[in-house]
């Protein structure tokens, strides 16, 4: 079977000027301009114009990726008669996953989103950090967290690419144990600890607001970050209150996918990142990439 699956970037992949090429595409437009109206702030203009620091706050970033996402979305679909199968986001993408797979309108979607980040960016500022490790196992990396109780690996980007994430205290004994095992791990510039247990206390607190929206039946197969696993009708809330502190399964997910019959994956947003990662993963997959008017253009299945 070949089936054509979606994936969506993350937070990291935000750069000022994004949306700009395509805004005077009227679904685009649209879209971006709805996303003002839901935000109750002007995201266009951080989009098109930052400051790049503020860009960058989670609080902006968040809204901003999903809404390029799904406004690239939309506009590949007008291009050409898509018929994908399954969807999958990197963290932050999951929700762009969700509302590409019609579990979520465009509207809760950016409203969750919008709770996501602002409770994110509460976590105690400063006090955690995050680190992307290189030429050790994974399971080599798994051993050593699994002595401390506030660091994880918490993304699983592709083999010999894990981001451990945790408390700073830790984070620093971690890394030298890192070192000393032939390691690597180079500190990232973020605001928290995110994907660890220091983000348990947000994760609930977002619960309520995942209560506050309908998520709907679909067709589409969307494999959650939790579990690197379909989604079942009901699970939606649970899962994406654990997404919040739990690991993005990211190689796994792409995996069980390529398991399920996936041999094409197209990228839709800002950026080339998840496109690298899916090539280190399974170098005979077909992958594209979807992040701006000429990507889009030069487009063809």
């Amino acid at each position: 079977m070949n089936k054509i699956a979606l994936v969506f970037p993350g937070q990291g992949s935000q750069y000022v000027g994004m949306g700009k090429d395509i805004y005077e595409i009227a679904t685009a437009k649209q879209i971006i301009d709805r996303s003002n109206e839901i935000l109750g702030f002007d995201i266009k203009s951080l989009m098109f114009n930052g400051p790049e620091e503020k860009l960058t706050d989670t609080r902006n970033a968040q809204p901003a990726i999903v809404t390029l996402s799904i406004a690239l979305f939309y506009l590949l679909k007008e291009k050409v008669d898509l018929k994908f199968e399954g969807v999958a986001g990197h963290s932050l993408g999951e929700y762009s996953a969700y509302i590409a797979s019609g579990r979520l309108s465009f509207e809760d979607g950016i409203k969750l989103v919008k709770e996501r980040g602002h409770l994110m960016s509460e976590v105690e500022p400063g006090k955690g950090g995050m680190a992307a490790v290189m030429r050790i196992d994974d399971e080599e990396v798994e051993k050593i967290c699994s002595n401390y109780d506030k660091v994880v690996p918490a993304n699983y980007n592709c083999p010999g690419q894990i981001v451990i994430s945790g408390d700073k205290k830790q984070m620093d004994e971690v890394i030298e144990k890192i070192k000393e095992k032939g390691g690597r791990a180079i500190p990232l510039s973020v605001s928290g600890a995110f994907h660890s247990p220091l983000m348990k206390d947000a994760a609930k607190k977002f619960r309520e607001a995942l209560n506050l929206v309908n998520f709907n039946k679909s067709d589409i197969s969307l494999y959650s970050n939790v579990n690197a696993l379909p989604v079942k009708d009901g699970e939606e809330r649970e899962l994406l209150e654990k997404q919040i502190y739990s690991s993005v399964r990211w190689t796994q997910t792409i995996n069980n996918m390529i398991k399920d019959g996936f041999t094409t994956f197209i990228e839709v947003g800002p950026g080339k990142v998840l496109t690298g990662l899916i090539k280190k993963i399974n170098k005979d997959v077909t992958v594209f990439n979807i992040s701006d008017i000429a990507s889009l253009n030069s487009f063809k299945l």
